[in-house]
């Protein structure tokens, strides 16, 4: 099973995209869900998650305040809503399971912010 991420493409400095990624049921409601992402030379790095209710949403530091996730359990699907992007959130992001499964990491979509 892979999850398949969407909705990346070229933005200037300071745009938004919004970012989605379907799962199936068994997948989506049973786990907490995440983003990660991987700069080009770089480890790929989580970039936030988001419990089985939604309640609790977690961020790594550089993108509190202009990232949010979210998730839709009618479509199984879970959201990061970027702002305020910056050239330095150029990456491919992916969505996984938190811990990640690796059988889960699907092609990503790549996210390019020009300055």
């Amino acid at each position: 099973v892979q999850l398949q991420a969407s909705g990346g493409g070229l933005v200037q400095a300071g745009g938004s995209l919004r970012l989605s990624c379907a799962a199936s049921g068994s997948i989506f409601s049973t786990n907490v869900m995440a983003w990660y992402r991987q700069a080009p030379g770089k480890q790929r790095e989580l970039v936030a998650r988001i419990t089985t209710g939604g309640t609790l949403k977690t961020y790594v530091a550089s993108v509190k305040g202009r990232f949010t996730i979210s998730r839709d359990s009618a479509k199984n699907t879970v959201y990061l809503q970027m702002n305020s992007l910056k050239p330095e959130d150029t990456a491919v992001y992916y969505c996984n399971r938190y811990p990640y499964v690796n059988e889960y990491w699907g092609q990503g979509t790549l996210v390019t912010v020009s300055s």
